[in-house]
């Protein structure tokens, strides 16, 4: 890997990288944009949906299609897919061990 942390031995371009960053920025919009039209088209409980089955299966296969799509462009990269985003508040810091037997009373003699 190089300092900017894709692998040297890409074939690729630099001009490719950039299509690269730009068909993620594409899949993103994309998504982004089918979760609202889903967020702002769903019915309240027993309410007709206003969208057909078919277009509702149709943002199902898109959905999939960008997925699967960002997935492979993860891989090319040599990204981890199972990031997950971590929140300051969610953060631990690690916890030192310390042995039982390390934490017992002084004898007064050895004082």
């Amino acid at each position: 890997m190089t300092d900017d942390n894709t692998p040297n031995d890409t074939t690729s371009s630099d001009i490719d990288a950039a299509k690269l960053s730009k068909e993620q920025k594409v899949m993103r919009a994309m998504r982004k944009t089918l979760g609202i039209i889903i967020r702002e088209t769903t019915p309240q409980p027993g309410m007709h949906h206003p969208l057909s089955r078919e277009c509702i299966e149709d943002m199902r296969q898109c959905l999939a299609l960008i997925a699967a799509r960002e997935r492979e462009i993860g891989e090319e990269l040599g990204l981890d897919m199972n990031m997950r985003p971590v929140y300051r508040d969610s953060i631990t810091r690690s916890a030192k061990v310390v042995p039982l037997s390390s934490i017992g009373r002084k004898n007064k003699d050895s004082e």
